[in-house]
């Protein structure tokens, strides 16, 4: 039969195909007789046994790693080489190809939506702070694979639709309930400041630990990398009062930080302005003392030559005392013939003074 109109095209009897299939299948196996029977049984189980055992090639990627059961039983550990390898196709094995590197999250306290919106989740964020404030706490948990066939096989898990996360897997209701025990504990055991300002990064650090010991020994396979704190605020009944208080801390510590730079300013410039005099004074009683020396030095010289010519040291002695003291002063030189008078200036200078008429 024929489709009307367009081209002519034959229609397919499957009835008849299968029929010509049978009728050649009997014709060949009539000429080879009873053994041609079994060697065409042969062939087709070679054939359907080759495509079975083909079924059980598979691709590792990088990053990722293959957990192989046997009959159900994990043999081994998890195949991470890249490349083919092959694995017993079912029902006789089975494979479980997970990428192990990838970086996971969790929102706990909050859902963020795809336009980037945060939808908050009070019945997880808040809790109580060890000075027995109410704080709500919204934090982020990034994880990965360390051990693939606990993550697969230890833990049975209703897993989490809203982020993807399969029943079975442990990073769905069992690592939330971790991390919301983990962040109690912890957040139970500091006061409200630590929490809002002081010791956040404290706060993350011991949240890490606390989770990861859970987790392992709960042995889900999962390795926290990093647990980072979010918005962490009061809660809205609250939170102008503790918004207040907040912004005196701020204060305070403006002006604390501002009286230690002044005290780093003033404190080494006092001690370098008392280590310069430390400085002028030892210089100046170490002048006092080698003119003291010098003084002492120079008298004994003079006693020596006193005692070695008492008259001729004393004449001198008198002759340099005169010279110091009359060097500085106006001398006037008169003689009973002169006509004028001379005086010397103390620079060294002579003047000429007349005299008056002789009586």
């Amino acid at each position: 039969m024929y489709q009307p109109g367009g081209s002519r095209q034959p229609e397919v009897d499957l009835e008849q195909i299968i029929g010509r299939i049978r009728q050649n299948f009997r014709r060949s196996t009539g000429n080879l007789g009873g053994s041609g029977v079994v060697l065409a049984a042969l062939a087709i189980i070679g054939v359907v046994a080759a495509i079975w055992a083909a079924t059980g090639i598979y691709t590792i990627s990088p990053g990722e790693a293959a957990a192989l059961r046997f009959f159900g039983a994990v043999q081994g550990d998890p195949v991470d080489q890249d490349g083919l390898h092959w694995w017993w196709p079912a029902p006789v094995g089975k494979r479980d190809v997970v990428l192990v590197t990838q970086t996971r999250s969790m929102q706990l306290g909050f859902r963020s939506t795809p336009t980037g919106a945060r939808t908050p989740f009070p019945t997880e964020a808040l809790m109580i702070s060890g000075d027995l404030n109410i704080v709500d706490v919204q934090m982020v948990v990034q994880y990965d694979i360390k051990s693939l066939v606990d993550f697969l096989f230890r833990v049975d898990d209703p897993g989490e639709p809203a982020r993807g996360v399969p029943p079975g897997q442990p990073d769905g209701e069992t690592l939330k309930d971790a991390a919301e025990a983990a962040l109690r504990l912890v957040v139970g055991q500091r006061s409200i400041d630590d929490v809002l300002t002081e010791d956040r990064q404290g706060v993350e650090a011991a949240a890490k630990t606390r989770l990861q010991e859970i987790l392992d020994i709960a042995q889900t396979g999962i390795n926290i990398q990093t647990i980072q704190l979010q918005d962490v605020k009061a809660p809205e009944e609250v939170r102008d009062a503790f918004d207040d208080v907040l912004r005196a801390r701020q204060e305070r510590d403006t002006k604390i930080n501002q009286a230690r730079a002044y005290e780093n300013d003033i404190i080494p410039r006092a001690q370098g302005d008392s280590e310069r005099i430390k400085r002028e004074a030892e210089a100046f009683a170490q002048t006092r003392v080698e003119r003291a020396q010098g003084e002492a030095g120079r008298f004994k010289a003079v006693l020596r030559e006193y005692r070695s010519a008492r008259e001729v040291t004393r004449r001198r002695l008198y002759l340099e005392a005169v010279e110091q003291i009359m060097a500085g002063s106006t001398k006037i030189i008169v003689s009973p013939d002169a006509e004028s008078v001379l005086v010397l200036g103390g620079g060294g200078t002579v003047t000429p003074v007349p005299l008056g008429p002789k009586p």
